[in-house]
C-alpha cells in the first residue's frame, strides 16, 4: 500500500501522545484510588467490574481515529482488475515427437484437447492466434477474435501427418512476435498487451536461436510464457525402430526466464488444462493501483459502532 499524501502520516504522532496521556492519566487515578481511606465503603458503593473494559472503548476510540488518518493520507492498494483487451499468440510443436504415447492418446492430441478449453476461458474481446511449428513455423490462424475459426484450426493440427522433423522454437516466437507488430499497427495509439504462450516437448534444432527471439520479445514487452509438455519415457516410432523422445524443457525455461513469462511442466492432459488455466488467470486480469479511502473509512465506521455499543453496554447509567 502507498499514499498520495503520506505528510499525513505524520498526525500519528498525535495519536501516541494522545495514548501516553491517557496511560499517564490511568496511573494516577490508580494511584488516588489506593488512598482512599475506607476501602470496604468504595467496594459496597461501586460495583465490580472487570478492570480491562474501562479501557476498551479509549483503545477502539483510538484505533478509530488511527483509521481516519490513514484515510485522510488517500492510501493506493494494487488490486486485479479484470482486462478488456489483450492479444494472446498460442505456438503449439507439431514435431514428430509430438505423436508420443506417454500422454494419451498423444501429446499433440493432449494438447489440442486442452488447448481448447483455454481458448473457451479467454475474454471474447481478446484477439487470439495459432501458430503451428516444427523445424519451421507457419500462423495457422491470424490473431483475432473469431473463436469458431481458431478452434476447427486447433481440432485440425492433431489430424495432419506430422512427417516434418525439428523443433524451431525461435522461429515460432518469431513468427508470433511478427503477427503481433501486425495487430498492433492497427491500433497504433492503444495497442493491447499480448503475450506469447509456447507448447512444445524438446530443445530448439532448427531455425534462430530462441535466446535471439527471446531478446526481441523481451525488447517488446511481449513476456512468453512456455510449457514443456511429456514425460521422460516418450517414445516414436520410426518404421520398426522405437525412438525414445524424452521431454527436455531447458530452453523453454530459459526463454521464459529471459522475457519475464512463466515456465511450466506437465505430464498429463489434466496438468496441461490446469496450466492453461493459471495462464488464463493471469492474462484476464491486471494489476492496477486503487484508491482505497473509502474501504478504509468503512472500516473506521465499524469500529465508531463497536466504540458506541461498547460505552452502552458497559457504562450505563441506566437501572
Amino acid at each position: 500500500m502507498i499514499f498520495l499524501d503520506s505528510n499525513r502520516l505524520w498526525l500519528l504522532l498525535t495519536l501516541a501522545a494522545l495514548a501516553a496521556a491517557y496511560v499517564v492519566l490511568q496511573l494516577r487515578r490508580r494511584h488516588y484510588a489506593i488512598r482512599f481511606t475506607n476501602l470496604r465503603l468504595l467496594e459496597n458503593l461501586a460495583p465490580a467490574r472487570p478492570g480491562w473494559r474501562r479501557h476498551v472503548p479509549a483503545v477502539l476510540f483510538l484505533a478509530l481515529m488511527a483509521i481516519m488518518v490513514i484515510a485522510f493520507a488517500r492510501p493506493q492498494a494494487r488490486e486485479q482488475v479484470p482486462r478488456e483487451r489483450a492479444t494472446v499468440i498460442i505456438a503449439i510443436d507439431v514435431s514428430g515427437s509430438m505423436m508420443a504415447t506417454d500422454v494419451v492418446p498423444n501429446r499433440l492430441y493432449a494438447a489440442t484437447e486442452a488447448g481448447l478449453d483455454f481458448v473457451d476461458s479467454l475474454r471474447p474481446t481478446f484477439n487470439v492466434g495459432l501458430i503451428a511449428f516444427a523445424g519451421n513455423a507457419s500462423v495457422v490462424v491470424a490473431p483475432g477474435t473469431d473463436r469458431t475459426t481458431l478452434k476447427l484450426a486447433l481440432e485440425r493440427l492433431d489430424d495432419r501427418e506430422v512427417t516434418q522433423q525439428g523443433t524451431a522454437i525461435g522461429e515460432a516466437i518469431a513468427a508470433a512476435l511478427e503477427t503481433i507488430e501486425t495487430l498492433d499497427a492497427r491500433a497504433a495509439e492503444d495497442p493491447p498487451p499480448a503475450r506469447i504462450i509456447v507448447l512444445s516437448d524438446g530443445a530448439n534444432t532448427a531455425g534462430r536461436s530462441p535466446e535471439q527471439a527471446a531478446e526481441e520479445a523481451f525488447a517488446a514487452s511481449v513476456p512468453v510464457d512456455s510449457i514443456a509438455f511429456g514425460t521422460p519415457n516418450g517414445i516414436v516410432y520410426r518404421g520398426e525402430r522405437a525412438v525414445r523422445v524424452p521431454v527436455d524443457g531447458e530452453t523453454l525455461q530459459r526463454v521464459a526466464a529471459q522475457t519475464g513469462g512463466t515456465y511450466h511442466e506437465a505430464v498429463t492432459t489434466d496438468e496441461l488444462r490446469e496450466v492453461y488455466s493459471a495462464i488464463s488467470s493471469s492474462i484476464g486480469y491486471k494489476m492496477e493501483l486503487r484508491d482505497v479511502s473509502a474501504r478504509v473509512v468503512g472500516y473506521g465506521l465499524i469500529i465508531a459502532l463497536l466504540v458506541a455499543a461498547a460505552s452502552l453496554a458497559w457504562f450505563s447509567r441506566l437501572p
